[in-house]
């Protein structure tokens, strides 16, 4: 009687085992078929808005982004030069730090998009052929030469020369100042030139917006610093 319990038993456990086998193979098929059709449906859900962030920019946006983040690091690169200097108007230390404030994040963000194009980050200033009555051999200014002017020596765009960039290093105090809110209303000037061409020619809506922020604040501190140079 034992012998014939102990055989009814294994029979029992190995019956036991086959069914919970079968439940568990049943079971993971069916995870794995879920698995299949989350993972088929995530693709096809991912595929029209990859396709569609390809095809949302065009030249004129990788143009805007290479061409405003050299000009953007070189607005940074003025207000750190002055905000190392000694007895300079605090209204003027403000506003450089508002332009540090707003111009760093915008560079992290252009760099972003043009690693998301598969672009590289222009190293080079702005064209002077890119400005309006510029493309010209020789061409001057109706005060004179271009080199007369803040920015007109430089890159174009409102870049700044490194004649200009040394002489804003080697002023101080009031002076400092002056020479700071004079380079940076032509630097301004220049970077809404480069963001209104965005604006009429951009196709990638996130960098359209960028550059109408940019038109409207920059002009605002433009304003700004006019009124404090005429003070």
């Amino acid at each position: 009687m034992q012998h014939k319990r102990f055989g009814f038993g294994l029979a029992a456990l190995a019956a036991s085992a086959l069914f919970v086998s079968g439940c568990s193979n049943a079971t993971n098929e069916s995870q794995s078929s879920a698995s299949s059709t989350t993972s088929a449906a995530a693709s096809a859900s991912a595929s029209p808005s990859a396709a569609s962030s390809d095809a949302a920019h065009n030249d004129a946006d990788v143009t805007f982004a290479q061409g405003m983040i050299p000009h953007h690091q070189q607005a940074i690169e003025m207000s750190d030069m002055l905000l190392g200097k000694q007895g300079v108007d605090p209204e003027v230390v403000s506003l450089a730090n508002e332009i540090k404030n707003a111009q760093g994040p915008e560079i992290e963000q252009m760099q972003g998009w043009l690693r998301d194009w598969g672009v590289s980050s222009s190293t080079t200033a702005p064209s002077t052929a890119a400005m309006p009555g510029h493309d010209m051999p020789g061409h001057q200014m109706p005060s004179g030469d271009m080199g007369d002017m803040p920015g007109m020596s430089g890159g174009g765009m409102g870049m700044m020369s490194e004649a200009d960039m040394a002489a804003l290093q080697n002023a101080q105090g009031a002076e400092a100042s002056r020479l700071f809110l004079t380079q940076m209303i032509e630097h301004h000037k220049g970077a809404i030139m480069m963001a209104q061409q965005e604006v009429d020619n951009g196709q990638f809506p996130a960098a359209v917006e960028m550059a109408r922020n940019i038109v409207s604040s920059q002009q605002a501190e433009i304003d700004t610093m006019q009124g404090m140079l005429d003070k």
